[in-house]
């Protein structure tokens, strides 16, 4: 979590030594805490506190493992406001509670006894989510107005392999234009870099560039976050909202995860680039807007469209010009250069002078797979410098990701030999299921697991019925 501190957190549980142990261990890292010890004051403090998220006990009664009452608090602080970001804290965890929390609203899980990183990073995750929600409210435009140099413009894009050079060529030939683009790639490959930097090398860089990712938006949010709403359009209304689109007028709008889109949002958002005009929920009136879309997704859309669960039409006003982001382990010493370039960033964050790469260092990246990508390389660096203080980093100083190792496990463990059926659908539910199963209900843990995203991990729960 760094030494940045985020977000306001409101903790409640009847146990005091919880309360202590929580106030004390999340207190350098965010900016205030309130504990309560009853929930009766859940409310109160959510209009005075305004907390960014509330951790929730399940239980508040001696001996009760139900969760019956963390679900019906769960249920009235959603009512009193639908963006609100929940963790429950419980030391009762299985498969079942766990997806139940899922579909009643709540975040994750924070097990008891908790480990203190993870617990952190769960924090700081729901604390992202909850500025994602409320971003825009009072029609505050959140998007950030640039003017760079095409030099600038790649500053953050790294790399030399033919691959990466190509793309650059492609971004700037496709750069002037006003065209669609569609940004494809595996997780954490560097899509959002490539959308910067088509925005930079445009004509419209000195224009809002707004980025909306998809996969952190509650499906039944997708069309208010795009199109905005009236005061009174639907419960909780108690102010117009302006869309996202709108607030890219003129500008970009970054549409990433667009695989997550559902088809009616996909049939709104297809009117709009046709007819460039945008209708806020419960509004008669018609605005025009001008703005240059870029769709990123990880997800296979010719597959989605060919099951019907991606427009066809919306897929093809997307896809007028794709680009297309290599994995990390295609890209050969891209691999070091990326490090190197991490290892400066890092250093100097931690302020721990000047640190280079030892011989066996870089041969150990070269030889990992690296199955997320850039951003499992960033963390690995940034880790590596927080645990060592050499000035050369070695084999042994490269800390790598376990989630592939623990997703092999549960082949070797649950066994592709032992589900009756190849189906890829009953494949990926009997996976998820193992991961939660084996994290005890850690839904963070099992999304590293099961290498994928924590609310791509909520998705999948909800379409495939888990």
């Amino acid at each position: 979590m760094a030494r940045d501190k985020c977000g306001k957190i409101l903790i409640v549980d009847d146990n005091e030594d919880v309360l202590l142990s929580l106030n004390m261990l999340l207190k350098p890292y965010v900016e205030a805490i309130r504990v309560i010890n009853t929930p009766e004051r859940i409310i109160e403090f959510m209009d005075s506190f305004k907390p960014d998220v509330i951790l929730l006990d399940m239980n508040f009664h001696r001996d009760a493992i139900s969760g019956e009452e963390g679900y019906e608090w769960l249920d009235k602080i959603l009512k009193h406001n639908p963006k609100s970001v929940v963790l429950f804290i419980t030391a009762y965890v299985d498969t079942e509670k766990a997806v139940m929390a899922i579909k009643a609203g709540a975040i994750d899980f924070i097990p008891k006894p908790w480990d203190k990183k993870k617990l952190l990073d769960t924090v700081k995750s729901a604390v992202e989510l909850s500025k994602e929600r409320n971003r825009n409210i009072n029609n505050q435009k959140q998007y950030t107005i640039t003017e760079v140099s095409p030099q600038e413009a790649f500053a953050r894009f790294i790399g030399e392999c033919p691959a990466i050079l190509d793309l650059k060529a492609q971004i700037k030939r496709v750069a002037s234009t006003d065209a669609n683009v569609l940004i494809t790639g595996e997780n954490g490959t560097g899509k959002d870099v490539v959308a910067h930097a088509l925005h930079n090398l445009s004509a419209r860089n000195t224009k809002p560039f707004v980025n909306i990712d998809l996969g952190c938006i509650p499906e039944n949010l997708f069309e208010s976050e795009l199109f905005g709403y009236e005061k009174g359009a639907f419960t909780d209304a108690k102010g117009a909202k302006e869309g996202r689109v709108e607030s890219a007028n003129e500008g970009t709008l970054f549409l990433d995860e667009i695989g997550n889109l559902n088809l009616q949002t996909q049939q709104k958002l297809l009117t709009m680039i046709e007819k460039r005009q945008t209708q806020r929920i419960g509004s008669n009136e018609v605005n025009n807007v001008d703005v240059r879309i870029l769709a990123a997704t990880n997800a296979n859309l010719c597959k989605k469209v060919g099951e019907g669960e991606f427009r066809q039409d919306l897929f093809y006003r997307l896809n007028t010009i794709e680009l297309h982001l290599p994995p990390l382990r295609e890209r050969g010493e891209d691999i070091i250069l990326l490090a190197e370039h991490f290892l400066n960033i890092y250093s100097g964050k931690y302020s721990v002078g000047k640190v280079v790469l030892g011989a066996s260092a870089k041969k150990k990246l070269m030889q990992h797979t690296w199955p997320g990508n850039v951003r499992e390389l960033q963390h690995c660096i940034e880790r590596s410098i927080v645990l060592n203080d050499k000035p050369e980093l070695s084999a042994e100083d490269i800390r790598l990701e376990t989630s592939s190792t623990a997703s092999a496990s549960y082949l070797t463990i649950g066994g592709i030999e032992n589900v009756e059926s190849l189906n890829l659908q009953t494949l990926e539910r009997e996976a998820i299921k193992r991961a939660i199963s084996l994290s005890n209900g850690n839904l963070t843990q099992a999304a590293e697991m099961l290498g994928i995203t924590r609310f791509a991990l909520y998705r999948k729960i909800e379409k495939l019925g888990i």
